[in-house]
């Protein structure tokens, strides 16, 4: 999630996506997110077991900026809201 393209970036795991962009969106939770105003999804990845997700949310939160700033530029280079189709 990001509030703006190269702006604050949140890194998060969840089991029901759809359910957590709306409450990105809706600023639901006093968290990271809702503080920097984080309401995009400009990026994701799907994972087959919890487990495996976690391992990466914490490589990704682990690592650099320009890291995360190459994911989503490898993959959305325009930061379009990869939410919007979703809520």
């Amino acid at each position: 999630m990001a509030n703006r393209r190269n702006g604050t970036i949140y890194v998060g795991v969840t089991s029901d996506l759809v359910r957590r962009v709306a409450q990105h969106r809706d600023g639901g939770g006093a968290g990271f997110a809702a503080r920097y105003g984080c309401r995009m999804l400009v990026w994701f990845e799907m994972w087959g077991s919890m487990e495996g997700a976690i391992v990466r949310e914490k490589a990704i939160k682990a690592g650099s900026r320009r890291g995360k700033l190459a994911l989503i530029e490898q993959g959305n280079p325009d930061w379009r809201d990869l939410g919007m189709g979703l809520v």
